[in-house]
């Protein structure tokens, strides 16, 4: 699904007087998601509860199993959960790397047109930040062998301990801070219902030191993103350590989501469009997701080959690389030729797709990639998410927690759908029913 309408950086004054009438009357306007206004106070609970069971899932001795046959995992009653050393690295690690993002020099780049008619001013050196850390752990961790990158596998409960403790926290205060005057709130978690406007968050672009450290956007990719990558190459090294050699499999996967890391970083100034930057508001749903979810629970699969190592033979890894490619090709494909016709839809590259020409005078795709299905792209990206998985569960079939990921992100992508529909559904009326007749999958083609 894409069209032609270059408005990722506009906002109508249509739109702003939509968005004012549901801050006003938030609870008659309001379209709630995650299980209603009060889904999301059983929703703080849920979360941490899930980090925690994939560590007690999958362990040095025995993973839930859930086929041929139910095996439960034997629970490890020697796991600490909380460490002051965990607590004090982590919070050492969160304020050193925004020290850095302050004194670091970074690229200037303006977001979007805000509700409030002004344009934030972003600093973004995500990658020299990364470039800076992930280069000094490979030095001092495997060429001088004076940092112990193991350490992150042995402290693995305690730092997600801390990470809870630290976004939860942040939340608190970032709720607490929202009801200050003259902020500019966000519609989404501006609705009266308390636990749902702490899960979404208030404000939408909190900031610090005059208004020169933007909250939102430095948790977005900063701590979360790099220490993922860190806690992969964490992983790597204890299985050096423990097993004399890194295998295969454990290459592969910090290889694939290095990568990931490694275009996002460095495309920072892509997110300042996304719709985290510019529509939600900056609470739990963001801060523990940001600093807990993503980089203690992308990381299941480098965690389970420290203690299940194997090296795939060469069928597995040419059937590994084979499925990335694939995923690889449908995303990139798909995006590419969206971002081609936003462009220059006269490109001969996509002049000869058909389209839709809607009541808003912009038109909708229905042919090549986007012909296929409205989401083709989230598609290709969790083919890749699979392939990401591959290398710890390809011998082992049976365990769940190194297929955690894709398992996630499926339920992510589907839940992203439907509040994309949502949204286009208001934004082109009857016409989107036209669209939905003429493409008729969602994600996978002739299955969804």
């Amino acid at each position: 699904m894409y069209d032609n309408d270059n408005r990722a950086a506009i906002i109508t004054s249509s739109e702003k007087t939509m968005i004012n009438k549901a801050a006003k009357n938030p609870n008659k306007e309001h379209h709630f998601e995650f299980f209603g206004p009060h889904g999301p106070a059983l929703l703080v609970f849920v979360l941490p509860a899930v980090c925690y069971a994939l560590i007690w899932g999958c362990n040095k001795d025995s993973c839930l199993q859930l086929w041929p046959d139910l095996k439960l995992p034997t629970i490890d009653n020697n796991i600490q959960y909380y460490s002051q050393d965990a607590l004090i690295t982590y919070l050492a690690w969160f304020f050193g790397l925004a020290l850095l993002h302050v004194v670091v020099p970074g690229q200037r780049a303006n977001g979007v047109l805000l509700p409030d008619g002004k344009r934030l001013v972003y600093k973004l050196n995500a990658f020299r930040l990364f470039v800076l850390v992930y280069g000094a752990a490979l030095y001092f961790g495997f060429y001088t062998r004076q940092l112990d990158l193991g350490w992150l596998y042995d402290q693995f409960a305690p730092l997600l301990t801390a990470a809870i403790i630290f976004s939860t926290a942040l939340s608190l205060y970032l709720y607490s801070s929202s009801f200050l005057k003259g902020l500019l709130l966000s519609s989404h978690g501006n609705t009266g219902y308390p636990a749902y406007d702490f899960w979404m968050g208030r404000e939408l672009n909190p900031r610090l030191l005059g208004g020169r450290f933007d909250l939102k956007e430095f948790c977005e990719l900063y701590p979360g993103m790099i220490g993922w990558a860190l806690i992969n190459l964490g992983m790597a090294h204890k299985q050096l350590a423990v097993h004399g050699s890194i295998s295969n499999s454990m290459m592969l996967v910090n290889a694939f989501q290095l990568y990931y890391i490694v275009d996002a970083l460095w495309c920072e100034r892509a997110i300042l469009t996304t719709m985290d930057i510019t529509t939600d508001g900056f609470g739990f749903m963001l801060a523990f997701g940001d600093l807990a979810w993503v980089p203690f629970t992308f990381t299941s699969a480098a965690r389970y080959l420290v203690d299940h190592p194997q090296n795939l033979s060469p069928a597995g890894l040419v059937l590994v690389l084979a499925v990335k490619a694939l995923g690889y090709y449908i995303f990139r494909g798909a995006n590419s030729q969206k971002d081609m016709f936003r462009s220059n839809p006269n490109d001969p590259r996509v002049a000869h797709l058909r389209t839709l020409k809607t009541e808003r005078g912009t038109s909708l795709i229905v042919s090549g990639w986007w012909g296929t299905a409205r989401h083709i792209n989230y598609f290709g990206d969790w083919i890749m998410g699979v392939a990401w998985c591959m290398p710890a569960g390809l011998a082992g079939l049976s365990a769940v927690v190194p297929y955690f990921y894709c398992i996630y992100f499926a339920s992510l992508l589907i839940h992203r759908e439907r509040r994309d529909e949502y949204a286009c559904r208001l934004k082109y009326g009857k016409d989107w029913d036209k669209y939905c007749a003429l493409v008729r999958y969602r994600i996978v083609p002739y299955i969804y």
